[in-house]
């Protein structure tokens, strides 16, 4: 009589569990950081489009406005109609307000320069702005800082909104970070 011997070949749900509560602890170890990094990341795109606005709306004062700014986000996107070309400020921020990273930016105008000539992209004469304030908000989750900056070009962080100022640094415990 011959016999035949079971082969027991693969897994046992003890080895299985084991290795599903592995998996679980690497995840629970490496979830929190990732979500760290991706704030990080949000926080400089933020960052980044401030100084873009910034670096913007020193071009449209410049080349377009005789030395004055754009009023709205649209109107710094807007292509100048003589000559053509594209706007001083990309389409990813050509809305007001503009959601980008996980950050809301809002432009909000200063005072109005009633004697200032119409600009080079259709602003008309009396309607650009002697300065400005951007201030960029997180959405849930996509940041843990709020960010600020005007025409003086520094841009101001916060773990609170970041009062709006035209002038001069923004009180409240806001700091520079350039």
């Amino acid at each position: 009589m011959t016999s035949k011997m079971k082969s027991n070949k693969g897994f046992t749900l003890i080895e299985l569990l084991i290795v599903v509560a592995i998996i679980g602890i690497i995840a629970a170890i490496a979830v929190p950081g990732l979500l760290r990094a991706r704030m990080a990341g949000n926080e400089a795109a933020n960052i980044g489009s401030l100084r873009a606005i910034n670096s913007a709306m020193s071009s449209y004062a410049a080349s377009c406005a005789t030395g004055f700014y754009a009023p709205t986000l649209v109107r710094l996107a807007t292509p100048p109609t003589v000559g053509g070309g594209d706007g001083f400020i990309g389409p990813d921020l050509a809305a007001d307000p503009s959601t980008k990273s996980s950050y809301t930016v809002t432009l909000t105008a200063g005072a109005v320069a009633p004697g200032a000539p119409a600009s080079c992209n259709g602003a008309a004469a009396g309607t650009v702005v002697t300065t400005y304030f951007v201030a960029g908000v997180p959405l849930a989750g996509g940041g843990t800082r709020f960010f600020g900056t005007n025409q003086g070009g520094t841009i101001y962080q916060n773990t609170a909104a970041v009062p709006v100022t035209q002038n001069g640094a923004p009180g409240g415990g806001s700091v520079p970070i350039q």
